[in-house]
C-alpha cells in the first residue's frame, strides 16, 4: 500500500500555512504524486475560508493530531468474502493469498466475523463428531461449486438449510430404514450407479441426489426427479472424497469467528496492542466509519514504518507542528521564519530563505520545476503572499515577494490592491469572534532555552474594538499560558490600515517589567510600527527572555 504525504502547515495555520499547503501538494500531483494531500493542523480563520470559496479550490482535509493510528501501518488493501461463499472457496483464496485470517463481511461490506484457521478447526471437528449427528447447512449452488459437480435437475438452489448427509452403503432394506429415521426431505443422499436407490430416494423426495464417480443416471429417473422435484447431480469424486468436500460447501459465514470484534482506523494504536495480544491469530480487522473492512493489522506491523510521509510548509519549529510529527519521515522543510531545533534521521530537501511569504516560496517551485500554474492556484498563491505581506506593506516584505505578486497577478488578471482590500475585509469580522478563539487562530509557540511562550496574531481594520474587549483576552491569554506552562502569552493585534499594532499580554511580572513597549492600558502595550511578528516582535521577545535568565 503506497503511503500517504501530507503537506502540512502549522497549528493554528494563517492564510499563508493553509495556501501553502493545497499549492504545493497540488505541484506534487502535477508531478505524477498521486498520493500527495495537503492538510491543515487546526481550524482556518475567515480570510483563508473567504479565499479558497472565492476561488473554488477545496479547503485541504483537516488533522487534529498525528498521533499513531491503526490505520497508517495497514501494510496491504483488505482482503475480504462474503458470507454466502463456500468455506472451500474461502480457504483457496487464504491460500493464494498467503492470508492468516480473511474477514467475513455481509453484502453491504460492513464486518460480520473473522476466518481464522482455529475457527475452521473447531467447526470441522463438530462436523466430523462420530458420537453426535450433525446437519451441513448449505445450498444446492455451493454444492454443485464446491464438488464441481455436473448439474442434472436444480431447484431451490440459493436456500441455505441444514442438512443431514446420507451415505447410501447399506443394502437396499436397511439403506431404506435408515434414510426414514431422517427427514428425507432435506437429506443429501451420496450414491453410486445403484438404480434402486436412486429411485427409491428418488420417490422419497430427498432433497439432492448426488451420484459419485461420474455415474450417470436413467433418463427415466431424471424426468422422475423433475416430477418429484429433487435435485441430482454428478460428482466427479469417489464417495469419501464427495462427503468430505460436501462439508466444506457450508457458508463460510457460518464458521467465522464472532468474538473478534473490529478497530476503527482513526483509533490511536496504544489503545488496540491488548486487543492485539488477545487475539488468537495476533490480527484484528480494521474498519472505517461505514463499518466497512479496510485491512487486517497484526502485531508485526507495528514495528514497521507508517504509511505516512510529511512535508512541513510555513514552519520548521517542531513546537509549532502537529502533534505527533515526531512520529513520521518528514521528506521537506519549505519555510521563511527563523530555525528551530529540527532534527531528523534521513536527508531531507530544506528550503528556508528570507521573503515575506511561503506562497512565494511554493510559487517559485511551480517556475523552477516548469509546472505551469492553473488559474484557481495562482490565485490562492497570490492571496497568500497578500495575506503575509499586509498586501506587500509589511516589514517582511522583498524584492522576490514583489516580483512573485506581480508574475501571480499577470497569470490570473486580478489587480494586486483590488484583491488586497478584499481580503482585509475578509479578516475585518474578526473582531466579533469569541476571546479563546482569537488566540488560537494563529497562535505559534516558542521555545528560548528552558523557558516557552506562545505569541498569537490577528489583522483587524478596528482594533480599538478588541481593547474594548480586554478584559476576557487577557483571561483567555492567562488561562492558555497556565495550561501551556509558559512564560508569556501574548496576542498581536495588527492595524491592517495604520500599520501598527497592539500586545495584548499576560505572564511573569519580572518579564512583564521588562518589556520595552509603550503601555496602552494594564496588559495591552502599543507596537509602533509593527506588523511582523516574526521579523519584528519576536526578536524582541527573545531579547527579553534572554534578559531575564541572565538576572
Amino acid at each position: 500500500m503506497e503511503s500517504i504525504v501530507y503537506v502540512l502547515g502549522h497549528r493554528n495555520p494563517d492564510t499563508d500555512s493553509v495556501v501553502s499547503a493545497a499549492a504545493y501538494a497540488r505541484l506534487k500531483q502535477l508531478q505524477g504524486f498521486t498520493n500527495y494531500r495537503p492538510a491543515r493542523a487546526g481550524k482556518i480563520n475567515p480570510q483563508t475560508e473567504y479565499i479558497f470559496t472565492r476561488f473554488g479550490v477545496p479547503i485541504p482535509e483537516y488533522l487534529p493530531d498525528l498521533i499513531p493510528k491503526v490505520g497508517y501501518y495497514l501494510s496491504e488493501p483488505a482482503v475480504t468474502v462474503t458470507a454466502d461463499i463456500s468455506l472451500w472457496e474461502a480457504l483457496e483464496r487464504m491460500e493464494q493469498d498467503g492470508l492468516k485470517v480473511l474477514p467475513i463481511v455481509n453484502a453491504d461490506g460492513t464486518y460480520r466475523s473473522l476466518l481464522h484457521y482455529n475457527a475452521f478447526a473447531r467447526y470441522i471437528l463438530k462436523k466430523i463428531n462420530p458420537h453426535k449427528k450433525a446437519a451441513i447447512p448449505t445450498s444446492i449452488q455451493l454444492l454443485l461449486t464446491t464438488l464441481r459437480a455436473q448439474p442434472l435437475t436444480l431447484f431451490d438452489e440459493k436456500d441455505v438449510r441444514p442438512s443431514p448427509v446420507v451415505v447410501a452403503a447399506l443394502a437396499g432394506d436397511t439403506f431404506q430404514r435408515h434414510l426414514e429415521a431422517e427427514v428425507p426431505e432435506n437429506a443429501l443422499v451420496i450414491v453410486g450407479d445403484r438404480e434402486d436407490i436412486q429411485r427409491f430416494c428418488i420417490e422419497r423426495r430427498v432433497r439432492a441426489l448426488i451420484i459419485t464417480n461420474g455415474n450417470t443416471i436413467d433418463k427415466e429417473l431424471i424426468a422422475l426427479a423433475e416430477a418429484r422435484r429433487v435435485s441430482v447431480m454428478i460428482s466427479p469424486f469417489d464417495t469419501s472424497s464427495t462427503s468430505l468436500l460436501i462439508i466444506y460447501s457450508t457458508p463460510v459465514g457460518f464458521m467465522g469467528d464472532e468474538s473478534v470484534a473490529p478497530v476503527h482506523e482513526r483509533e490511536p494504536v496504544r489503545r488496540v496492542r491488548q486487543a492485539l495480544s488477545q487475539s488468537i491469530s495476533r490480527c484484528v480487522p480494521v474498519v472505517n466509519d461505514a463499518s466497512q473492512v479496510v485491512g487486517i493489522l497484526s502485531e508485526g506491523d507495528l514495528i514497521k514504518e507508517p504509511q505516512v510521509q510529511v512535508i512541513m510548509v510555513d514552519h520548521n519549529e517542531p513546537s509549532q507542528a502537529i502533534e505527533g510529527i515526531e512520529n513520521y519521515r518528514i521528506l521537506e522543510v519549505i519555510d521563511h521564519h527563523r530555525l528551530g531545533n529540527l532534527s531528523t534521521r534521513y536527508p531531507i530537501t530544506f528550503i528556508n530563505r528570507v521573503v515575506g511569504a511561503t506562497s512565494t516560496l511554493i510559487t517559485n517551485r511551480y517556475r523552477e520545476e516548469r509546472i505551469p500554474l492553473d488559474r484557481p492556484t495562482a490565485s490562492i498563491l497570490l492571496c497568500g503572499i497578500l495575506a503575509d505581506t499586509l498586501v506587500l506593506q509589511s516589514a517582511t516584505t522583498t524584492p522576490v515577494d514583489l516580483e512573485a505578486a506581480e508574475y501571480l497577478a499577470s497569470i490570473t488578471g486580478l489587480d494586486i490592491q483590488s484583491l488586497g482590500q478584499d481580503l482585509m475585509a475578509a479578516s475585518s469580522t474578526i473582531n466579533a469572534r469569541p476571546a479563546d478563539e482569537l488566540i488560537r487562530m494563529d497562535m505559534k509557540e516558542y521555545d528560548e532555552g528552558s523557558l516557552h511562550f506562545t505569541v498569537s496574531q490577528v489583522e483587524t481594520d478596528a482594533p480599538e474594538e478588541l481593547v474594548r474587549r480586554k478584559g476576557e483576552i487577557l483571561q483567555e491569554l492567562e488561562g492558555l499560558r497556565k495550561a501551556e506552562k509558559a512564560l508569556f502569552s501574548g496576542l498581536m493585534v495588527t492595524d491592517v490600515t495604520e500599520l501598527n499594532s497592539l500586545f495584548f499580554v499576560t505572564g511573569d511580572r519580572a518579564f512583564v517589567s521588562l518589556l520595552p513597549f509603550p503601555k496602552v492600558e494594564e496588559g495591552v502595550y502599543l507596537l509602533q510600527d509593527m506588523v511582523s511578528r516574526k521579523k519584528q516582535l519576536l526578536p524582541l521577545l527573545s531579547e527579553v527572555v534572554e534578559k531575564l535568565q541572565t538576572l
